[in-house]
């Protein structure tokens, strides 16, 4: 027996998707097109998002996802956290180094949840809530790379030599093992701290998140089968997300 649902509320959640998926905005007109519905329900449906400031209509008219997504946005977080720390707390003490999940934010990565290792006599103090720059350490270039890796068609080989550059476009002038490696992780030293050490992957085939898995360590190099460790640990926790 199929379960009652509100076509009001379906009708309001798919003008935010379509809202989502752009990023000029539509119009009344557009949206009534897109949904098969008349403008006077789409003046409704705005009315009602607006109040809520899950959308905005910007100067022309055209609307927009609001500045209330972000709040609700920030609540993910505590579900994506618990999510994954199973996998980071196993990566953190088979490896001996601390282990984050960062997810993107704005332009930035943002780490939301880090284990540190119980058995190592010194680690890397690293933080939640630590923000860096997409395209410096270890877990913003998994993330680009990632992304990258996504837009590709199914079943294509990584083109050779084209990578994620600095900037998060495609660049020749970037070398390829500066990013995702022939393992599918990233390595790094010292682009966020003096002497530290990064490998992180990217969270692939998770819908509406960004993000990857990654450790960190005081030492000249990642060793390559701790970054292997990190691409299974990414997978696990993609898993759990989806």
């Amino acid at each position: 027996m199929t379960a009652e649902t509100s076509q009001t509320l379906d009708r309001g959640l798919r003008v935010l998707k379509l809202l989502a998926d752009t990023d000029h905005g539509l119009t009344v007109t557009e949206l009534s097109h897109r949904l098969g519905v008349n403008r006077t329900v789409i003046y409704r449906l705005l009315a009602t998002l607006e109040q809520h400031a899950l959308i905005r209509r910007d100067l022309g008219g055209r609307a927009r996802v609001g500045l209330g997504v972000l709040r609700l946005g920030r609540q993910v977080h505590p579900l994506v956290r618990e999510a994954a720390l199973p996998a980071l707390r196993s990566l953190a003490e088979e490896v001996g180094a601390t282990a984050h999940l960062t997810l993107v934010d704005g332009q930035e990565a943002l780490a939301v949840a880090v284990v540190e290792p119980s058995w190592t006599d010194y680690h890397v103090a690293y933080r939640t809530g630590f923000r860096h720059p997409l395209d410096r350490g270890a877990a913003g270039r998994a993330i680009l790379a990632g992304r990258q890796r996504e837009l590709e068609p199914a079943g294509a080989e990584p083109a050779g030599g084209m990578s994620v550059s600095r900037n998060g476009y495609g660049d020749s002038a970037v070398p390829t093992e500066e990013l995702l490696t022939d393992g599918g992780f990233v390595l790094t030293h010292g682009e966020l701290e003096a002497g530290a050490s990064g490998a992180a992957a990217p969270l692939l085939g998770v819908s509406g998140i960004e993000g990857s898995v990654g450790v960190v360590m005081l030492s000249e190099s990642v060793p390559e089968r701790i970054g292997h460790r990190v691409v299974a640990a990414a997978r696990e926790v993609s898993d759990a997300l989806r």
